[in-house]
């Protein structure tokens, strides 16, 4: 299934010197910032509570979280009390997991007692106030009209008079229902405090995190006694002189079926894959597809083509990793399965992911559960040495915006010039890494600020950091 045979064959034979894997694995350096975090009020000045404020989040993990920011800051605006966020299922994935199987709730209520209310439950007297009690009917204390990027204004004009008639209110759908833009600062810190700060994972997944984390810094391999014959476990620690030791990338491809096909792009399947992928269109979007009115190449000269396995491998290649990088798989099914994959394998043997790293029994409790595995592979990957997605995303703006309000190293792929050069069937690999190096330059972790209607989210610089002094 390759589609750039000649640059994958000298990909293979590339070598690296030693200064370009000192530069790749070297930290960012201090870029004179530093998390605003403090609470700007003390739980005993907070207002009396307007009522209660209950959402109803969809969306996979990512865009969950950016809810549940939202929802503490409109907690704020309207002086309310939070219920924990009802999670609706979801409907790609089919996930029914709750904000407690994700995310630790205590941890949650405390690093916000100074900042709102929150509670888990409603009191006896609202307990009608429930997802199938909203689903049956239309109701008066639901809020179904809250306009994309709503403002502060809009809220204090719209929910507040319903938390005044009823004492609650209940907000769906919820996703992306506040703006970036025209906001108080403190409200702007509170959202970077929730989603860096008081979302953390529940335990077992932490801990299934870590082990992860270790394993791939000192690989765990299993070995066979030259006298007795028999197996054993023994860690490998890294003694290469290479200056990737003890360090890993994580990589997320985002190249399942559903990515596959709405960005109606061909990945070289043939006929048959174009079929599929138009089918499964229709049934799930009823072939309403933003980019299918431009051809393949115009979507790759504009960037908007997700790269394959093989053209994320050729990426990083030419980047100047070697073969004995390790990668750790941050994703989930990939479409195409091993033959699409196998590519990016040949290049980087050292390879893993949740399945080759940990075994059944460890994985039991997050399986079945994709929001638990993406929650797995969102802690992995905030440990890692340096982070990169195959194309943005939910899961790249994230990584994005949370590495780089810790200033963790983070290549951000330049879409335009990737897909413009992979198009170049006759490019030497001399000049492919050379086009790569040049336009990949300053791109890999390096401030951003934040630019009108862009998410807090994603760029949390000027918003929520402040100078740091001495710098």
């Amino acid at each position: 299934m390759l589609r750039h045979s000649r640059l994958f064959k000298s990909a293979l034979q590339h070598q690296v010197s030693d200064e370009n894997l000192s530069d790749l694995w070297e930290p960012l350096s201090n870029q004179g910032w530093k998390p605003f975090v403090e609470s700007t009020v003390t739980s005993s000045s907070m207002p009396e509570s307007s009522g209660f404020i209950q959402v109803f989040l969809d969306g996979g993990l990512n865009q969950q979280r950016m809810g549940i920011c939202d929802a503490v800051a409109i907690a704020k605006i309207l002086n309310a009390t939070l219920v924990i966020p009802y999670l609706e299922v979801n409907p790609v994935w089919q996930d029914t997991s709750t904000f407690e199987d994700i995310f630790d709730v205590d941890h949650f209520v405390n690093i916000l007692k100074d900042d709102i209310s929150i509670i888990r439950e409603l009191p006896d007297e609202y307990a009608w106030s429930t997802r199938e009690y909203y689903a049956s009917a239309i109701r008066s204390t639901r809020v179904k009209n809250a306009p994309l990027h709503a403002s502060l204004n809009w809220y204090l004009e719209n929910v507040y008079p319903v938390l005044e008639s009823y004492g609650i209110a209940a907000i769906s759908p919820f996703s992306h229902r506040l703006a970036f833009d025209n906001m108080p600062i403190e409200i702007q810190r509170l959202r970077c405090k929730v989603n860096f700060e008081a979302l953390v994972f529940v335990p077992h997944v932490r801990s299934l995190g870590e082990a992860l984390v270790s394993r791939l810094r000192y690989p765990i391999v299993e070995s066979i006694d030259a006298v007795s014959g028999t197996k054993y476990i023994r860690q490998v620690v890294d003694t290469k002189s290479g200056h990737g030791a003890g360090k890993f990338v994580s990589l997320h491809l985002r190249f399942d079926k559903d990515m596959a096909a709405h960005s109606a792009c061909d990945f070289g399947g043939g006929k048959a894959e174009k079929l599929a992928l138009a089918k499964y269109r229709q049934t799930i979007w009823q072939g309403r597809v933003m980019n299918s009115r431009f051809t393949d190449e115009e979507l790759r000269n504009q960037g908007r083509c997700p790269l394959t396995p093989e053209e994320i491998g050729l990426l990083l290649a030419a980047l100047g990793f070697d073969n004995n990088t390790r990668l750790y798989l941050a994703s989930h099914k990939v479409y195409g399965g091993e033959a699409r994959i196998s590519a990016l394998r040949q290049l980087f043997p050292y390879m893993e992911d949740k399945k080759s790293l940990a075994s059944s029994a460890e994985r039991a409790q997050i399986k079945g559960k994709a929001s638990l595995s993406a929650a797995v592979d969102y802690y992995v990957s905030m440990r890692s040495d340096i982070f990169i997605s195959a194309s943005p995303g939910n899961m790249h703006n994230a990584m994005v915006g949370h590495r780089t309000y810790l200033n963790l190293k983070t290549i951000r792929p330049n879409m335009v010039l990737l897909g413009q050069i992979f198009m170049n069937k006759s490019m030497s690999w001399v000049d492919f890494q050379e086009a790569v190096v040049e336009g990949q330059r300053n791109r890999s972790g390096e401030i951003k600020e934040r630019k009108p209607k862009q998410s807090i989210y994603t760029y949390p610089v000027p918003d929520c950091v402040c100078q740091q002094l001495g710098v």
